[in-house]
């Protein structure tokens, strides 16, 4: 009769018994499930388990820090490309300071009422322009000379009464945006 049942195929109850106690520690003797010893069988299943979420907790932890890290990378990509279009901006309008400093030069110049007229119009629209970009003149006439917004281009001896190092004319408007010179006064400056 023992030989029979060696022949015999399994029901799936047994072999899934069976299987698992193969995997054990200490290997079931013979097929049946009533001889394998369930304790080691639950041990290795914890241990797989332990190991399953450990893997689980790692594989969490880069997934965050991936995006994180991408994140971070949408952030700067967004920022840097906002600064070169801001850039870009400035320098088209930096283009346009020599355009401003012909129209002041034409409206000191000019005598024709009719002509001053329309000069002026042209220098107040090139004026809103500035004023939309956040575009403003740096005008240190009486202050002290700054290097962070000027040029000197001459100096000259102090007048009765004057200091040393005033900026006494601009010869050349300079410009700012945002704290940022975009072109540096050219000054006269008393010595």
């Amino acid at each position: 009769m023992k030989e029979k049942r060696d022949n015999q195929t399994l029901s799936p109850e047994e072999e899934v018994s069976k299987s698992a106690c193969e995997g054990a520690q200490q290997p079931c003797e013979g097929a049946q499930p009533e001889a394998c010893e369930a304790e080691p069988c639950a041990l290795e299943l914890q241990e797989k388990l332990k190991a399953a979420e450990a893997e689980a907790a790692d594989l969490k932890r880069k997934w965050y820090a991936v995006t994180a890290e991408y994140e971070n990378y949408r952030k700067r990509t967004a920022a840097t490309r906002s600064q070169a279009y801001a850039e870009g901006r400035a320098d088209v309008v930096t283009k346009l300071f020599p355009i401003g400093d012909n129209l002041d030069r034409a409206l000191l110049s000019c005598t024709d009422e009719v002509m001053r007229k329309g000069i002026e119009m042209v220098t107040a629209s090139f004026q809103k322009l500035l004023d939309e970009e956040k575009i403003t003149p740096i005008d240190p006439v009486g202050e002290p000379f700054d290097v962070e917004k000027c040029e000197a281009i001459m100096a000259l001896d102090p007048e009765e009464g004057e200091e040393s190092g005033i900026v006494k004319q601009v010869y050349l408007k300079g410009y700012e945006q945002n704290g940022k010179v975009l072109r540096f006064a050219q000054v006269v400056v008393t010595k």
